[in-house]
C-alpha cells in the first residue's frame, strides 16, 4: 500500500500529468481538497472508490483516513492543488506517514506560478533583467515566517517575487515593496489560473490594490511582482547564440 501524494495542477483538469491520471485511476481512495480542484479530476477514480474531501477536515483526521486505508491494503491517491513541492502541507503529512511507517511517493504537478506566467504570456527569467525568481508568502493567519524572510528583506535583492496566499494583504504587500522596487513596477495578479473563470489585472505597486479591491479577488491568485513583465529591448539569451551553436 502506498499513500501517493499527487499534483493536481493549477485548477484545469487537462494540465494533470499522463503519471497522475493513472495513479489516481489505480487507487481505490482519494483524498482531494474540494474547494481547490474541479471535480473533472476525480471522474480519472476508479468506480466505488472512496472519495474524502480534506477541506474541512484537520491533520489528525486526514492521518487516520491514510491509516485506514493502510490497514485495508488500499493504495491512496492524496491530491494537492498546483506542486505539492511548494505551500501544499505535505512534509507535515511526511512526517506523520513516517512515525506511522506507511509508505508514500511524490507525483509533481504544474505549479500556479508556472500556471500564471502561462496566462501572463511572459517568462519569469529575462536576461539583462531578471534571473532570480522569488516564491514566497505573507503570514496574515498562517505560520509567522522565518526570520528574514519578510517582503522588505527579500525585496532588497530587486528579483522577480511571486506571492501567493497572499492577495487578501495586498495593501501590505504593496507597502513592504514599494520602497525597494518602485511605485513605477509592473505587477501582474493572476486569480484562478488556467480556469475558465480565470482573471488577470496589470498594473504597478502604485494602483494594483484598486484594482484587486474593485475586482473583487480575494483568494486562489498568484501575485508576481518584477520589470521582467514588461521586459523588451533586453538582449537575446546565450542559448541560442551563434557564438555557442557554432563553436
Amino acid at each position: 500500500m502506498t499513500v501517493h501524494f499527487i499534483g493536481a495542477g493549477p485548477g484545469a483538469a487537462d494540465l494533470l500529468t499522463l503519471r497522475a491520471a493513472r495513479l489516481i485511476a489505480e487507487s481505490p481512495v482519494c483524498l482531494y481538497a474540494g474547494a481547490l480542484l474541479p471535480v473533472e479530476v476525480l471522474e480519472h477514480c476508479p468506480p466505488g472508490a472512496r472519495l474524502v474531501d480534506t477541506a474541512n477536515l484537520d491533520l489528525d483526521e486526514i492521518l487516520a483516513e491514510l491509516a485506514a486505508a493502510h490497514a485495508a491494503g488500499h493504495d491512496v491517491a492524496r491530491l494537492h492543488s498546483g506542486d505539492p513541492s511548494v505551500f501544499s502541507a505535505m512534509a507535515e503529512q511526511m512526517r506523520r506517514l513516517d512515525a506511522l511507517g506507511i509508505a508514500y511517493d511524490v507525483t509533481p504537478g504544474v505549479p500556479a506560478f508556472a500556471a500564471a506566467a502561462a496566462s501572463l504570456n511572459r517568462e519569469l527569467t529575462v536576461p539583462g533583467v531578471g534571473q532570480t525568481v522569488i516564491l514566497t508568502r505573507t503570514s496574515a493567519r498562517a505560520t509567522p515566517m522565518p526570520e528574514g524572510e519578510d517582503l522588505a528583506t527579500l525585496g532588497r535583492s530587486g528579483a522577480t517575487l511571486v506571492l501567493h496566499l497572499a492577495v487578501q494583504r495586498i495593501e501590505e504587500v504593496v507597502a513592504d515593496l514599494r520602497p525597494n522596487y518602485g511605485a513605477d513596477c509592473p505587477v501582474a495578479v493572476v486569480a484562478r489560473a488556467s480556469r475558465e473563470d480565470e482573471l488577470i489585472l496589470r498594473g504597478t505597486l502604485a494602483d494594483i490594490t484598486d484594482q484587486v479591491r474593485d475586482a473583487g479577488v480575494k483568494r486562489t491568485a498568484v501575485i508576481v511582482v518584477g520589470r521582467v513583465l514588461t521586459a523588451e529591448g533586453f538582449p537575446d539569451s546565450h542559448l541560442y547564440s551563434t557564438t555557442r551553436c557554432r563553436s
